[in-house]
């Protein structure tokens, strides 16, 4: 397969269905860059199969130049915490690399993904990794409604490494200084989470730091929120569980409190 000429099919494909018109630039990084601002605005509609199989050759080739990460590798990166449960992981990087059952995507209350061309929000690289099939999943579930803070809810994972992505959205913080309902909130987002991957019998799934970065709850309260819920609770099936973090900060936390 020809990649340039791949991406440029599918960037004709998305202007038209978006009725818009620009110039296709001729690299390799400039066109992904474009597919990916395109898809991040693309509205929900039937999506044809011979553009699933453009996209989707895309994003896998893009998913194997970021390599794949399976639990073996977290297992193994998680080998100098001896003080480490078992079954919880420290894992620092993204998360659309992650080889388990789900991850967890910090959604907005829309809940179709973030609407902003190459914001490098989870939610964006979430949507933008899967494919559009995810957005319309979402608008197809939620058909207009908003979801509730604290609420989550389970859709494929097309072509990320996971097989599923759980969609919850987190309290928005706008002073950094949470209210005992908002602790109470963000709890409940794990544990909605730990509930639907319990529902579907998953083993393993990867948290992202819900409700933190734009979100502006306090990272280190909402890390204790996070271990706090998920070692309480009830028995589940799940084998592994993976807090994911991004910035050396939360790292830094998550090492402190496990």
């Amino acid at each position: 397969m020809d990649r340039l000429e791949n991406l440029k099919n599918i960037i004709m494909y998305l202007m038209a269905d978006e009725h818009v018109s620009h110039q296709i630039p001729a690299s390799l990084e400039e066109r992904q860059r474009m597919m990916r601002a395109l898809m991040n605005v693309w509205k929900p509609r039937p999506i044809s199969e011979d553009f699933l199989k453009m996209q989707d050759a895309e994003l896998q080739m893009q998913r194997e130049d970021k390599g794949m990460v399976k639990l073996d590798a977290v297992a193994a990166a998680n080998s100098k915490l001896s003080s480490l449960n078992s079954q919880l992981c420290l894992w620092q990087g993204d998360i659309t690399r992650l080889k388990v059952d789900a991850i967890v995507n910090a959604a907005n209350a829309q809940a179709l993904g973030c609407w902003a061309p190459l914001h490098n929000c989870i939610d964006n690289c979430i949507h933008s990794a899967a494919g559009i099939q995810l957005r319309k999943e979402c608008a197809d579930k939620m058909q207009g409604r908003m979801l509730a803070t604290g609420d989550a809810f389970i859709t494929q994972g097309y072509n990320l490494p996971a097989r599923y992505v759980i969609h919850t959205v987190g309290p928005i913080i706008p002073d950094g200084v949470p209210t005992k309902q908002q602790e109470k909130q963000l709890a409940q987002c794990y544990h909605s989470c730990l509930d639907l991957a319990e529902q579907n019998g998953l083993e393993s799934i990867a948290f992202c730091c819900i409700s933190t970065g734009v979100f502006h709850f306090p990272n280190e309260l909402a890390a204790k929120i996070a271990i706090k819920t998920v070692k309480s609770y009830p028995k589940h099936a799940l084998k592994t569980i993976v807090f994911n973090v991004f910035l050396d900060k939360d790292r830094d936390i998550y090492q402190q409190l496990l």
